[in-house]
């Protein structure tokens, strides 16, 4: 009779772990003054969701977008920049959380990997387009 309490257990261990607190107040609810909500939806739009990861936090509903909206409105109406609101949460996130993330020593190979590539691509297609026009010179 334990065993099977402790299968039940096992299984019922995700539902009983589902969040319990409510929503952050600006999680849901939009800031009263639109120049500073369009200031808050324009920001978040380039902010991704950590949870969803293909969306950003303004489209997501997980509780941490929620949050991480909440943040972004909190520190709008509280005067920060929406810099400043993007280098705090890329500190306390990484840098994967910005869609549009800036060259540093951690992202430099997300933007010169590509490049790189190019390169080596255009090379090999040089050298083989140049050997077959030398090829066909010489018959």
């Amino acid at each position: 009779m334990r065993f099977w309490f402790a299968i039940l257990a096992l299984f019922a261990a995700p539902v009983l772990a589902q969040q319990s607190m409510p929503p952050a107040p600006y999680a849901y609810t939009q800031l009263e003054d639109p120049a500073l909500e369009a200031e808050a939806t324009e920001l978040m739009e380039t902010l991704r969701c950590l949870k969803c990861q293909s969306q950003s936090i303004n489209d997501s509903d997980a509780p941490m977008a929620g949050d991480m909206r909440h943040q972004v409105r909190s520190r709008i109406l509280a005067g920060e920049s929406p810099d400043a609101i993007r280098s705090w949460l890329t500190q306390r996130y990484g840098d994967y959380v910005s869609y549009q993330p800036e060259v540093s020593s951690t992202t430099w190979p997300l933007f010169a990997i590509p490049l790189l590539l190019l390169l080596i691509v255009g090379g090999v297609l040089f050298t083989r387009l140049g050997k077959r026009r030398s090829d066909k010179g010489t018959e």
